[in-house]
């Protein structure tokens, strides 16, 4: 059986976790060797301001409200993450709240489809374009 999110029921992983969702999308990008200060400065460089001990506290659970539109903005950047995926982890984390809306996908397509909508029309096309061109190959093969 799956949860409103896709993921299995009872699922332990981290990212499946509601009250850890956002914390977790820190801590994985912290693990891929972006430090707290490298998060903030990335976000700086985008043109918002956040803080690297706000960042740390947010890995390590210690934020008790939901961040604002800005900030969910401004932790997107520093993350270099679609704003939607951020939405989605602070949706889970500080309103126990699962979009349904790609249930039954893995994260993986989550995750693209969370890429390319925040993409300008043409690049969505010209994705469409090699989607449908490779597709169309195997088809020929």
């Amino acid at each position: 059986m799956q949860a409103l999110d896709g993921a299995p029921e009872g699922d332990p992983t981290p990212a499946t976790r509601p009250r850890d969702a956002l914390s977790q999308l820190v801590r994985d990008v912290n693990a891929t060797g972006r430090s707290f200060q490298g998060m903030a400065d990335h976000a700086a460089k985008r043109g918002y301001e956040i803080s690297k001990p706000y960042f740390q506290k947010l890995a390590a659970g210690n934020v008790t409200t939901a961040p604002s539109a800005d900030r969910l903005q401004a932790i997107a950047a520093g993350l270099s993450v679609p704003i939607t995926v951020v939405q989605r982890a602070a949706a889970l984390q500080y309103l126990d709240y699962r979009a349904t809306e790609l249930a039954g996908y893995d994260d993986d397509t989550r995750i693209i489809v969370a890429h390319l909508a925040g993409k300008a029309p043409a690049d969505r096309r010209r994705w469409r374009a090699m989607i449908e061109a490779e597709d169309s190959v195997k088809d020929d093969e």
